[in-house]
């Protein structure tokens, strides 16, 4: 007994979890049962898992990737990247790696940034017919998503492209079959996807972002290598930060993993995305502070290394904090910001598309989300801005929301970021198709720590139109 109260003890000091009162009720509801994996929509969640790619950091490191192909029983390998990157040294150091140990490998460069589920498919099919037994992406997080989608469906050819996609929109089926090798060399300081089993793509028919996520589309291997982060452009370098930030941030205020429902029947069911639990709490706290301290320097200071070098880690950290408690709103609201651009293209993106960056769809919408779900859990709220530089004594718990969104809209100046969904071409006769868009999302929205509907979607949109 004195055990229990120990432990639940640790846990109330670190995340204010109610641990103990968990595994009593666990206890009781297991009691007669023959079958522990049963479960009902009403049982609450009462584990989290903490699940991570390995990580090597250096500069340099890039060139050891022939080894570790070898090491990993490559010998017929598939580089995928885009038609900017195949051209600049990141894809020139791991082909010449690749080389030097004498294996076989072909290079595809026609990930598109942002991608969609053709050029999803278009990856899957040079993947299915190549046959390789194992993969690396080079790139930011389209290319490590696009890669993770060829290994997953080149891996199970009989598998329908919406097998694995998220429910509600595709089956959402868990994945039960063995993925090929795949090392991920980030290009860019943002997205984290090195460290994740999520892929996220533009269902066309749907004009609408979706993805895939699953523990076994994690990358075997992230290579974070900060000499690649030289001939990122200054909006690139703006954009994937300030998706570090978000990352972070919704991961901190996410439902806590303890309310989430239903229970899994079965360990292998538990989702990617659990809400906040201590551990990715560690990530996303660290990740925040490191980027309130270097992003506007490796935005405009290409040649600032160190910068860069720190925000590569803190994109490492932060998807290690989302890639296990979750996103929510900002992200959800994202992918039909992303899928209904009209016009918009921004500098520093070699695309012939109109597009909004990741990491800008997200931002967009996160002082009004944060405001909104402030009083839910306000003491993180508060925290997420001290995180940031803010002074949070004698702050009243009432103002967290406001004092987080205005020191988010600070930074979004700082780094001059567009006004508002307005300045992407929207205006208020899209909120209905941005909304509904939105709503299907629930691997994000069911993370809210705070219940949303459609008037409450709309209302986030309306106040995203301007925010300064």
């Amino acid at each position: 007994m004195a055990g229990k109260k120990a432990v639940g003890n640790i846990f109330r000091k670190f995340a204010n979890i109610r641990l103990a009162e968990n595994v009593q009720r666990v206890t009781t509801s297991m009691l007669g049962r023959k079958n522990y994996g049963t479960t009902t929509d009403v049982e609450k969640e009462y584990a989290f898992e903490m699940a991570c790619s390995n990580i090597r950091y250096g500069e340099g490191v890039t060139q050891e990737i022939g080894m570790d192909c070898k090491n990993l029983g490559g010998r017929n390998i598939c580089v995928m990247t885009d038609n900017n990157l195949v051209k600049l040294p990141a894809v020139e150091v791991v082909c010449e790696a690749l080389e030097k140990e004498g294996l076989k490998y072909s290079v595809y460069d026609k990930c598109r940034v942002e991608p969609t589920d053709k050029s999803f498919k278009d990856a899957i099919d040079f993947a299915t017919k190549g046959e390789f037994d194992l993969f690396v992406a080079v790139g930011g997080g389209s290319v490590m998503d696009t890669c993770k989608a060829a290994n997953l469906y080149a891996s199970n050819p009989k598998a329908e492209f919406l097998d694995y996609v998220n429910a509600p929109i595709g089956k959402g089926l868990p994945v039960t079959h063995k993925l090929k090798p795949l090392i991920a060399v980030t290009t860019t300081a943002g997205t984290g996807s090195e460290t994740t089993g999520t892929a996220v793509f533009d269902l066309k028919h749907m004009r609408a972002k979706t993805g895939i996520s699953n523990r076994e589309l994690r990358p075997t291997l992230g290579i974070v290598d900060p000499l690649h982060l030289y001939s990122m452009p200054e909006r690139v370098a703006a954009y994937s930060g300030i998706d570090v930030l978000c990352h972070a941030i919704e991961s901190y205020t996410a439902l806590p993993y303890y309310e989430r429902v239903p229970r899994p029947v079965n360990p292998n069911m538990r989702p990617a995305y659990q809400g906040y639990n201590p551990v990715s709490d560690i990530w996303s706290k660290h990740a925040l502070e490191i980027t309130n301290k270097y992003i506007r320097r490796a935005v405009y200071d290409p040649s600032d290394i160190e910068a860069r070098s720190v925000m590569h880690l803190a994109s490492c950290y932060a998807g290690i904090g989302f890639g296990n408690a979750g996103c929510h709103l900002c992200h959800a609201m994202s992918y039909p910001i992303s899928g209904l651009v009209k016009e918009f293209m921004s500098k520093g993106y070699d695309d012939d598309h109109p597009m909004v960056p990741h990491g800008l769809s997200v931002i967009i919408t996160a002082p009004a989300v944060f405001e909104f779900t402030a009083s839910a859990c306000p003491e993180r709220h508060l925290q997420a801005a001290a995180f940031l530089g803010v002074d949070i004594t004698d702050k009243k718990k009432e103002d967290a929301g406001a004092i987080l969104g205005d020191r988010l809209r600070q930074i979004m100046q700082d780094l001059e970021m567009p006004d508002g969904l307005s300045s992407l071409g929207y205006t208020s006769d899209d909120i209905p198709d941005l909304v509904k868009g939105t709503m299907p999302q629930h691997r994000l929205t069911k993370l809210s720590p705070k219940e949303i509907d459609e008037e409450i979607i709309t209302g986030l949109l309306e106040k995203s139109m301007k925010n300064y």
